[in-house]
């Protein structure tokens, strides 16, 4: 009887040592449309970005592999550890089925929440597991993961298949709403939420700051309602800051507003920071900051100060090239989409006139490359012929998902960007650096400060923090670990 007491105490003690270490919470926070360089040009003040840069381990040199850098694609591989290629996030809106949807369209399922009009969405078009998908498979789906953002796709995206919960706010109702996918009610604390910040939620959320605090209020009640971080299991809560890309759009980077949601976003961390020191533990938590992309600066900005820059109007790139193709083979609109630097073949047109395919592509992507600010015209299907540089060629066969992504490809020169010559706003979806460096910044549970320059990878986020939690990184994960 003792001999088999003290083999029982021992198999117990065994399987108690093989658990491993993990902390109570991990924190994603995503900044759309954050430069790697904000980092360091902005006067932060105490207990925000300063105390990220002061306490965490820093990767200054971490780049997007693929194009194009766009908010969907962005959140998708930050959590997924892949690119558009697996993960099937082939930007914004993309063709699904013969037909232009969002990331997160599913027209199966229905809005809660908001009002009539709400539309329903869900995480379906992509097709990979996430962080939290692979936190719930290691835990036997006892961890409690939520994803909180203004964009929908930044909410849903990140949270994965089966989270607890996804919010994202929703402009007809001004109200943070969530879809059939996950619930048929809103949840107590989300309408209380709503109905306390009414005043608040009817301001234009996207260009000022209350978009910002809004975003965090929410991200604190998710933590304090669903009890994240008290389980004994990990949990997850997902954080995208939205309006800082999208009142950039409107204004350009580094113009007072953005600027003024820049410094409301450094005391919003620092409040979040204090918040999660007190209920989790700063040892007991881990916290990742990175972005979807950058964006480059505007050109009346550059041109001010003589820099080389300028601006590719694509809705006049599609007609323009719509109407040499016309000339040459007497049909309209052989070009059908534009979308995010790719652009679709209208197939039943090619068909109907009974057109060679493989001349009307020469052709398409000559009338395209046309432009002087146009570099490439590329048919990616064909991309190995094309005497173009092979990190270009990684990049866009990264970002290419058959059925989904345009056949042609459109590579502008080095700082130009889609938009009007007028245009004050910035935007993003290149390949340079401008667009693809971004910031990455991992502090807390187990993490020593310090910094590298050496080069890391959006994709690298998703194996990282699946090493450290010792599961299992997402089924497309093409990351490496950042072991310093």
């Amino acid at each position: 009887m003792k001999r088999f007491i003290v083999v029982l105490m021992a198999a117990v003690a065994l399987c108690v040592s093989a658990q491993p270490s993990r902390p109570k919470l991990v924190v994603g926070l995503v900044v759309d449309q954050m430069r790697w360089d904000y980092l360091y040009n902005y006067q932060w003040g105490e207990g925000g970005f300063k105390t990220l840069l002061q306490d965490g381990y820093l990767c200054n040199n971490t780049i997007i592999d693929y194009v194009p850098t766009v908010t969907a694609a962005g959140h998708s591989s930050i959590y997924t550890g892949t690119t558009p290629a697996f993960h099937g996030i082939a930007g914004n809106n993309f063709m699904l089925n013969g037909k232009n949807v969002t990331s997160v369209q599913d027209d199966s399922e229905r809005g809660v929440g908001g009002n009539d009009k709400t539309r329903g969405k869900s995480p379906r078009n992509l097709i990979t597991t996430t962080i939290g998908d692979q936190l719930q498979l290691a835990t036997n789906f006892k961890s409690r993961v939520v994803g909180i953002a203004l964009k929908d796709r930044a909410a849903i995206l990140p949270a994965g298949h089966h989270p607890t919960g996804a919010y994202w706010f929703d402009k007809g109702s001004k109200s943070f709403v969530t879809s059939t996918y996950y619930r048929d009610k809103l949840p107590k604390w989300v309408s209380d939420f709503n109905k306390k910040h009414r005043d608040e939620l009817s301001l234009d959320l996207n260009n000022l700051p209350m978009g910002t605090i809004m975003t965090f209020a929410m991200a604190e009640q998710a933590l304090i309602n669903e009890g994240l971080g008290q389980g004994e299991t990990t949990d997850m809560l997902a954080i995208s800051v939205s309006n800082t890309d999208m009142c950039a759009h409107y204004f350009g980077n580094h113009s007072p507003k953005v600027d003024s949601i820049y410094y409301q976003l450094d005391r919003e961390i620092a409040h979040f920071i204090d918040l999660l020191d007190q209920r989790i533990g700063r040892g007991n938590y881990l916290l990742f900051l990175s972005a979807d992309h950058g964006g480059t600066h505007s050109y009346p900005r550059m041109a001010a100060h003589g820099l080389p820059s300028a601006c590719w109007h694509n809705p006049d790139a599609l007609v323009a090239a719509n109407a040499l193709l016309e000339k040459q083979f007497g049909v309209k609109r052989l070009l059908k989409e534009e979308m995010e630097y790719t652009f679709y073949l209208n197939h039943e047109a090619i068909d109907s006139a009974r057109l060679d395919y493989d001349k009307v592509m020469r052709a398409a992507c000559q009338a395209l490359e046309a432009p002087e600010e146009i570099q490439w015209a590329i048919d990616v299907a064909n991309i190995d012929s094309y005497p173009i540089p092979t990190i270009l060629k990684e990049r866009i066969k990264l970002g290419y998902f058959p059925g989904r992504s345009g056949e042609i490809y459109i590579v502008p020169r080095t700082g130009v960007y889609a938009g009007k010559t007028e245009w004050d706003g910035s935007n993003h979806g290149t390949w340079s650096q401008s667009d693809s460096h971004i910031p990455l910044i991992f502090m807390g549970w187990h993490i020593n400060p310090g910094e590298t320059a050496r080069l890391t990878h959006m994709t690298d986020i998703a194996a990282t923090v699946c090493a450290m939690l010792h599961i299992q990184a997402p089924n497309g994960c093409i990351g490496i670990p950042i072991i310093e």
